[in-house]
């Protein structure tokens, strides 16, 4: 049987600090992994998702991180699906009270 590993969180100013500390004169990014208790997994996945999403990594709770434009695009593409709703709803509505009375 194999144990079970509680599932470690942690906050993106923690992950943020790991990779300063990481990158500092007189650290390897072993040696600050061992100094914070963590994988040195951990840090190289933080440093490429840094690299890749820059200012927007590390969103937090599985969110995906999205630039303003993504955000309106969203909201856009939203507001579009409802529209086509109330559409739809509308030209069933006039379906219904236009037939002639039986």
């Amino acid at each position: 049987m194999s144990a079970i590993k509680d599932r470690r969180i942690y906050t993106k100013e923690f992950k943020e600090d790991a990779l300063n500390l990481s990158k500092s004169p007189g650290y390897t990014l072993s040696l600050a992994a061992r100094k914070l208790g963590i994988a040195e997994k951990n840090i190289y996945r933080w440093r490429k998702e840094q690299e890749r999403n820059g200012h927007l990594a590390f969103p937090g709770n599985g969110k995906p991180s999205l630039t303003e434009d993504q955000i309106r695009i969203k909201e856009l593409e939203k507001q579009l699906r409802d529209s086509e709703l109330e559409n739809a709803i509308l030209k069933k509505a006039v379906g219904i009270f236009s037939r002639a009375p039986q």
